[in-house]
């Protein structure tokens, strides 16, 4: 009965699915995320810039196109994960004891978009180390001290 009443609702307003972290107060948040999208980013561009396809080998530039389609993936999830700590996780009271939290941040995101577009080592490495800052500030505002480590 419950299920017709359901199908019948869906029926007649539909409403097209939406997904995000949970906007409420639960508290849940970790950086560890946006370190292991920001550590993919930096391996993607590695194994890009040591590719050398040359004309007519395919299977190379197959391989390239994954790799960069790979990158772009990882710098928006990156993004998207430090997105969510920066415009839900911390709050005014952070920017006391960093004030520089948002320049922080705005930078990240920047490198972020720097890093889909590009293939700079530099930018990689820079992202990766900005996330690093990111985390270090993150769990010093629960007053925790989580050691950094890289899966790679």
């Amino acid at each position: 009965m419950l299920n017709r009443i359901a199908t019948h609702i869906k029926k007649h307003f539909c409403a097209p699915e939406v997904s995000a972290h949970c906007d409420g107060p639960c508290g849940v948040y970790d950086s560890a995320s946006a370190r292991i999208y920001a550590e993919a980013v930096l391996s993607m561009t590695k194994k890009i810039l040591d590719l050398n396809p040359s004309v007519g080998d395919h299977a190379t530039a197959n391989i390239l196109f994954r790799y960069i389609a790979i990158k772009e993936e990882q710098a928006q999830k990156t993004k998207e994960e430090l997105l969510i700590l920066w415009t839900d996780y911390f709050k005014p009271v952070h920017l006391e004891k960093y004030p520089d939290l948002h320049d922080i941040f705005w930078k990240a995101a920047k490198l972020c978009s720097a890093c889909k577009v590009e293939v700079n080592l530099d930018q990689a490495t820079e992202l990766l180390a900005t996330v690093e800052k990111i985390h270090t500030m993150f769990w010093s505002t629960k007053n925790r001290n989580v050691a950094w480590v890289r899966a790679s």
